[in-house]
């Protein structure tokens, strides 16, 4: 599968893009999550005393927090070879087969958005994860001859944005299951310093503020505008990005006080515009703002849900007055809609 990629932990080859080399390495260098950190890092440890493969990790939560990193780390801190690869890449279940029995003494296998696997390719991870084994089908029809393949441990690393999509059978053999939250802005500060000092650029500790506040509580945002800002600077000719420069390029980028983004500007104005402000389908607010449902439910909700801007109902999504505060808007006295569009969540 072309999107599959080796990394070793004792030989790690150069950075391969910017984002990767802002990628922290090891446990004590990831920032936040601090609960998720000390479990991860006792569960670890007692795994090394064993002299066991750490086990199945199961880690959830919105786009951009860390869960491919943290996937990395995990790798690094135990000494395993890690192979990535997604759920869609998987088109049949012998490419699942032929991933797993691939000899190796020590590794990890990390599937992101583990949800959106097959169920038939789904149900040969299950003796694998429980028994290091999978059952190798040849041929077809009455000449069919079935075979069990024993593998070698491994430690499977799932990650998803859409934790309820996937089958309790298997969740329930996870054996490590983490929640990843969105970041308060003085975590956020730190990752915006720390990535501003490998990148080389000049930053005080009011404009990493700025950027960190204004970076939707996710580090892949916070480094994005980061770059972004530096762009403005660098033009500018400032010799280090301070609030005044921070502020300038973020506003310049359409990102207001709050981190909303135009499109998240522009789900909010058409709920209020165009379904008196709720409730809504996600499908109706698909068609109107011409975004995929994902893209609306994985990136744009999770945050102004978070926020307090949005609600979820069992009738579809309305805004709060929090969300007319922010617009500049007057909150129509009779409240939201009376759910005319009749499509559940």
């Amino acid at each position: 599968m072309e999107n599959e990629r080796w990394t070793d932990p004792k030989h790690q080859p150069q950075d391969e893009d910017l984002d990767l080399s802002l990628r922290p390495r090891r446990l004590d260098e990831f920032i936040g999550q601090e609960a998720l950190k000390e479990n991860l890092r006792i569960f670890i440890q007692a795994a090394r005393q064993r002299g066991e493969v750490l086990d199945h990790v199961l880690l959830h939560g919105p786009p951009g927090l860390g869960k491919t990193t943290l996937s990395q780390i995990v790798a690094a801190e135990m000494e395993l070879e890690l192979r990535l690869t997604s759920g869609p890449a998987f088109t049949n279940a012998a490419e699942l087969i032929a991933l797993l029995s691939e000899q190796s003494d020590r590794r990890a296998i990390f599937i992101d958005e583990i949800h959106r696997l097959g169920r038939v390719i789904e149900e040969h991870l299950y003796p694998a994860m429980e028994d290091w084994r999978v059952e190798l089908i040849i041929d077809k029809g009455p000449n069919a001859r079935h075979f069990n393949l024993q593998l070698e441990p491994f430690t499977l690393i799932g990650a998803t944005t859409r934790a309820g999509l996937i089958t309790p059978a298997l969740r329930s053999r996870f054996g490590i299951v983490f929640h990843l939250d969105f970041y308060p802005p003085e975590d956020l500060a730190i990752i915006v310093t720390r990535s501003a000092g490998i990148l080389g650029i000049g930053i005080d500790q009011q404009g990493a503020v700025e950027i960190a506040r204004r970076s939707r509580g996710t580090p892949r945002a916070a480094n994005r505008l980061l770059r972004r800002v530096r762009d403005f600077a660098q033009v500018l000719g400032k010799p280090m990005i301070d609030q005044e420069t921070a502020d300038m390029g973020l506003t310049k980028l359409g990102v207001d006080a709050l981190g909303l983004e135009p499109l998240d500007r522009r789900y909010l104005q058409t709920i209020i515009d165009h379904f008196e402000g709720g409730p809504v389908g996600i499908s109706n607010m698909s068609v109107s703002l011409g975004e995929e449902s994902d893209t609306l439910e994985d990136v744009v909700e999770p945050f102004l849900i978070q926020s307090g801007l949005l609600k979820r109902t069992s009738r579809g999504r309305e805004v709060t007055s929090h969300a007319y505060a922010h617009l500049g808007l007057e909150k129509p006295t009779d409240g939201p809609g009376s759910g005319i569009q009749g499509e559940l969540l």
